[in-house]
């Protein structure tokens, strides 16, 4: 394997881990902020809609821009302005300058979040094996460097803005370091050769690649599902825990945490597995898993039997998204930036989503019950895992691969 692969690898886990660390960093300093900035817990939260909506549009931005320049350029862009971004929260105001700040924080995050995953699908492709799982197992590393980091600032009377200025500053020294070590290639010189019966590029190629096939949105809708899923256990596992079965504060925490610690350690094993099994029987047996764990969360009387549910859940779904995000970079090289943001931004909204959708069940049903729903979510997305296994190669290993630039031809 080819020193220069390697150092594209590990380029790539430190994207991964930066825009984990840059987003904690953000997270840890919510409660500061919003006593800061002098909002309530409502208001907060319609301003967090923006922050995603802008990173839905950075998505969308960086995945043509990666397509057109090539992720060597726009992967340490979007790094530097995530972290130059990050300051903006910390120096607000008052509820409008944080309102714009969290617009473009997010759109820096959608930028770096969707170029780092296309520039991941040139190194899976490289590598002729998988590897994206583990890559989405680090950012959970930068979330945890970001809280040890974040706490410790706190506890010692450090403000926002410093904290979040010098944490972008760093994180803008990483972005441009690592830049060295990412592909040289662009998505163009992995596509297949033209022939050269024809002086200008067939309108019809560009046509088709600006609409995409039905699989991408089928890839795209799978993606909101898992990650809708994903959202829930975020925002209701550990109230959930303590309003529906009465556990104490601290033992409810324990919700989020086994989900976290599960999604995490299966994340650094799917890549094993769907090398062997394949995408589509991770994304099967994963969502199923899924299934019957938040099944499990919902009609559990125990707290010990909820508390092995969300590990269960966290466990069958580690796996689940990163196959989505590798299966639709892969489809079309020549636009994996586009097809990842597609996916990616669909996804994202059901994260946004899921939360907001379980809190309206509530006016309908218990909390718990309300958890039926991603399960349902889940079974369907385990009967539909077969779509990965149609299309182009995959990179994964079990079809055949088009190399990824002659600078890696000899390697692939």
């Amino acid at each position: 394997m080819s020193p220069s692969l390697r150092a594209a690898r590990v380029a790539t886990f430190v994207y991964f881990v930066l825009n984990g660390t840059l987003m904690g960093m953000w997270l840890v300093q919510i409660p500061a902020i919003e006593q800061r900035v002098g909002i309530s817990n409502a208001t907060l939260g319609s301003l967090l809609v923006l922050l995603g909506l802008g990173a839905f549009v950075g998505m969308q931005v960086a995945g043509r821009l990666a397509d057109r320049l090539g992720t060597r350029i726009v992967v340490p862009t979007a790094g530097v302005l995530c972290g130059a971004a990050l300051v903006l929260p910390g120096l607000a105001r008052d509820p409008w300058t944080l309102a714009g700040a969290l617009i473009v924080l997010g759109f820096g995050n959608g930028c770096l979040d969707v170029s780092m995953n296309t520039h991941a699908v040139h190194v899976e492709k490289a590598y002729n094996r998988p590897v994206m799982s583990a890559f989405h197992a680090t950012f959970s590393v930068g979330g945890v460097i970001a809280a040890l980091v974040g706490a410790r600032a706190i506890s010692a009377g450090v403000s926002p803005a410093t904290t979040l200025g010098v944490a972008g500053a760093v994180g803008i020294v990483i972005a441009l370091l690592a830049a060295r070590s990412l592909l040289a290639t662009t998505p163009a010189t992995t596509a297949a050769p033209v022939t050269t019966a024809s002086t200008t590029p067939p309108a019809s190629q560009d046509v088709k690649r600006r609409t995409p096939p039905a699989r991408i949105w089928i890839l795209a809708a799978l993606a909101l599902m898992c990650m809708l899923c994903e959202g829930v256990a975020n925002d209701w596992s550990a109230l959930e825990l303590k309003t529906v079965l009465g556990a104490p504060a601290d033992t409810a925490a324990f919700a989020y945490g086994t989900y976290a610690v599960t999604m995490t350690i299966g994340r650094l094993l799917a890549d094993r597995v769907s090398r062997r099994f394949g995408p589509a029987a991770v994304l099967r047996y994963g969502a199923a898993m899924g299934a019957v764990g938040i099944t499990a969360v919902a009609l559990s009387p125990w707290i010990w039997m909820a508390l092995a549910g969300w590990a269960l859940f966290g466990l069958g779904l580690s796996g689940c998204v990163p196959q989505l995000f590798s299966a639709a970079g892969h489809a079309d090289p020549a636009a994996a930036g586009t097809n990842v943001s597609r996916v990616a931004g669909l996804g994202y909204l059901g994260m946004l989503a899921g939360p907001a959708v379980i809190g309206w069940m509530t006016r309908l049903m218990d909390l718990n019950h309300t958890f039926l729903f991603p399960a349902l979510l889940l079974v369907i997305a385990a009967a539909t895992a077969g779509i990965l296994r149609s299309g182009t190669g995959t990179g994964t290993g079990h079809e055949p691969e088009v190399e990824v630039g002659s600078e890696l031809a000899q390697h692939s």
